[in-house]
């Protein structure tokens, strides 16, 4: 897995480079951090305590809440290291791993939508068939498939730009590595890690994206002929609610980033967006989830009464 290339370490640029704002980002991203590890670990335990909870629905938000909790330490916590530091340094090795794990939980939390609104479809237009349709056993296969997915996705990404030879400049215009960044840098050809990422990656952006708006296509059909109450498609709407507005706050960035043609797009633009699904997506999820989910928000009552 390892390249043939003099370089053992990059440097990660950061977000910006004037010094005056070092202190005040290091501030912010480390609220942001805490936000999203109390807030996500706050929805995976009430998740996994509350028996009232132990529904397909709330099996894939768990997940959902596990995957922004690795998703943002990945990247976060050296990004609050290099705020601090002169030297922004990241080992090859660390620089690999930091972009497989990247793309792993990424690529997987995308897939866990499509998996989620899917949940949605059976649960609003299949309801006397849910609990069969949707059973544990179904639901954990679900689950499985895409970690795996996502695992040899990222995997096939960190493979290959390991065996890219690095012989010039060692700097990344970035907070993170990623494949992008780091085909900027290699030398020789690119062609086939260029076309990985495009055809791969879009295959499963696009896929999940379309499987998303299939659901959701079915689910307003369905509502639209057979529903004749107005508070029955107000409920049904508010279910649906939640996931809708996650998807809009991580398939726009990804598909800006990796689905746009590289002719138009610069690094100051990538790195811009990039914030948008490392960073506030991640810390917006719970905050979706718990002031709109009259379930989630008795579920942490009962919780912190329990507490002695």
């Amino acid at each position: 897995m390892l390249n043939r290339t003099s370089i053992t370490e990059f440097l990660l640029l950061g977000m910006t480079d004037i010094q005056e704002l070092q202190s005040f980002l290091f501030v912010t991203i480390l609220i942001i951090y805490f936000v999203i590890v109390t807030g996500n670990g706050a929805i995976l335990i009430v998740v996994i305590s509350d028996p009232r909870l132990h529904s397909p629905m709330y099996f894939f938000l768990g997940n959902l809440a596990c995957l922004d909790i690795c998703y943002s330490t990945v990247t976060l916590p050296k990004m609050l290291e290099n705020f601090l530091s002169i030297h922004k340094a990241i080992s090859f090795l660390g620089c690999i791993s930091q972009l497989h794990f990247f793309h792993f939980l990424g690529s997987t939390e995308v897939m866990l939508l499509a998996v989620m609104g899917f949940d949605r479809f059976v649960a609003i237009c299949k309801p006397l068939h849910y609990t069969v349709i949707m059973n544990h056993q179904v639901c954990t296969q679900m689950a499985v498939t895409v970690w795996i997915i996502g695992f040899f996705h990222a995997l096939l990404h960190s493979v290959m730009t390991s065996r890219l030879n690095f012989c010039g400049s060692n700097h990344i215009h970035h907070f993170f590595c990623d494949v992008k960044p780091l085909l900027e840098l290699a030398c020789g050809n690119t062609d086939l890690n260029e076309w990985l990422l495009h055809t791969v990656t879009e295959t499963i952006a696009m896929g999940s994206f379309f499987l998303i708006l299939l659901s959701y296509f079915y689910i307003i059909i369905y509502l639209f002929f057979k529903t004749h109450s107005c508070r029955m498609l107000r409920k049904a709407l508010s279910t649906c609610a939640s996931h809708f507005m996650l998807v809009v706050l991580l398939f726009g960035p990804v598909f800006f980033i990796y689905i746009r043609p590289a002719s138009g797009s610069s690094m100051d633009q990538d790195r811009t967006v990039a914030i948008m699904y490392s960073v506030v997506t991640p810390v917006l999820n719970p905050l979706i989830y718990t002031l709109r989910n009259k379930e989630v928000k008795g579920a942490l009552k009962r919780v912190i009464r329990r507490r002695p």
